[in-house]
């Protein structure tokens, strides 16, 4: 039996089904990423954070309508968009490296002891930018598959949740992000890339 059938294990595309050679694509798969800290709290390495990290939820971008009335009817255009916070479990080390960041990353934003707060968002906003890779390792490095980089990020929400003698669980800290801007690079990849315009006058597409 040849393993040619394995290339039908797809969608046909068009109605003679000769598309279907194609196979079916790989997907990215969710366990194999990485996530870095930019500018995150006052300590090194910051890349502690990065082999405690337990998931991560990509970006949501939503828009906001704007509705123009029109004589019968009404048409919708596109407004500004928002970008929606960014969650973030870490394990809690024995060592305290990942409570020492946040921590220290908290207290950037706001001296809770002082009670004075930052002067500026530059003097504690960070940078997350987290990777999918393609399960390489060791020898074989791996290929960054997607990457998206999210700018003037900041702590919104820090939980240390709970302590429990019924569970056999790590001790966690949930982290919600909140940031200006995100785009996926290389730049050309998909948000942020460079695409066509027409300039045009109609409202209605």
């Amino acid at each position: 039996m040849s393993v040619s059938t394995l290339t039908k294990f797809t969608v046909p595309l068009d109605s003679d089904q000769s598309a279907t050679s194609q196979g079916l694509l790989m997907p990215k798969l969710k366990y194999r990423f990485r996530a870095f800290f930019e500018n995150f709290g006052v300590s090194t390495p910051r890349t502690e954070l990065t082999k405690q990290v337990m998931d991560i939820t990509r970006p949501t971008v939503s828009f906001e309508e704007l509705e123009i009335p029109i004589y019968n009817s009404r048409v919708y255009l596109a407004g500004k968009y928002a970008w929606e916070q960014v969650t973030i479990n870490f394990r809690d080390d024995v060592n305290g490296s990942v409570s020492r960041l946040v921590g220290e990353q908290i207290q950037k934003q706001f001296d809770f002891f002082e009670q004075a707060s930052a002067p500026s968002g530059i003097d504690y906003k960070f940078i997350t930018r987290f990777e999918i890779l393609d399960g390489g390792n060791a020898a074989s490095t791996p290929n960054v598959l997607e990457t998206w980089e999210m700018y003037g990020c900041f702590l919104v929400n820090v939980n240390y949740n709970d302590l429990n003698y019924a569970t056999n669980e790590p001790v966690t800290i949930t982290a919600a992000i909140r940031f200006d801007n995100a785009v996926q690079t290389p730049i050309g990849d998909g948000v942020g890339a460079t695409v066509a315009r027409t300039i045009g006058s109609v409202v209605t597409g």
